[in-house]
């Protein structure tokens, strides 16, 4: 049986344009179950969504840790009510430390309630009878994590790729070896596989193949 298709849009966050995602399941048996991806500054219009559309967050998901993507953790879980929060294990310490987040580099320090749920590589996650693989690709930051769910060729993969570039890879703790590694693997997904990035327009592995400078000259 085919798996009912997932809806994601997109909420562009904050002075950092950070993009941030509701998922929904609108064809399934609970058409109310959603997932937040990423939750960045000034989450208003990510959060009056869900209110106006009454859609109940099973989770939040996060890509990864920096200020960026968890500076409006708080005030989703304050007005929506708690939820498991995922994220890989090698990011846990980032949502209390700022240093690591790199909200304290910039001299405004963000802190976000702990995740409760290690992501793990290759683990499946379910939602409303969707199916998707968390994949880790480390490089900008050592917990990045993409969303992948294969039936609908969608990905939600943070800020990891990029419409004709990826994640930074000069922090403290980004690693360019691993982000070769990582846009590697990120290659050998479907052409048609939809790419949905943590800043920037939506792409797909197809334009990337043939567009992206960092994939075709390396870096």
């Amino acid at each position: 049986m085919n798996e009912p298709q997932p809806t994601i849009t997109a909420f562009v966050l904050g002075g950092y344009q950070t993009n941030c995602f509701v998922v929904t399941v609108p064809e399934s048996d609970r058409p109310e179950a959603c997932w937040v991806v990423d939750c960045g500054y000034e989450p208003e219009a990510l959060i009056g969504h869900l209110k106006t559309h009454r859609l109940e967050p099973e989770a939040l998901l996060l890509t990864h840790a920096h200020a960026d993507h968890i500076a409006g953790v708080d005030q989703l879980l304050d007005e929506i009510g708690e939820m498991p929060i995922h994220l890989h294990a090698a990011e846990h310490r980032w949502c209390s430390e700022p240093m690591l987040n790199l909200s304290g580099i910039f001299g405004i320090p963000v802190t976000c309630t702990p995740a409760t749920d290690e992501l793990q590589e290759g683990q499946t996650l379910s939602l409303a009878g969707t199916t998707w693989r968390a994949h880790h690709t480390p490089g900008h930051s050592p917990g990045s994590v993409c969303f992948v769910h294969d039936a609908s060729g969608q990905a939600i993969v943070g800020d990891t790729l990029f419409a004709g570039s990826i994640g930074r890879i000069d922090f403290p703790t980004s690693s360019p070896d691993d982000m070769r590694a990582s846009i590697r693997r990120i290659m050998e997904w479907p052409d048609e596989m939809k790419i949905l990035p943590g800043h920037g327009p939506v792409t797909t592995i197809q334009r990337e193949r043939r567009m992206n400078p960092f994939v075709i000259e390396g870096f």
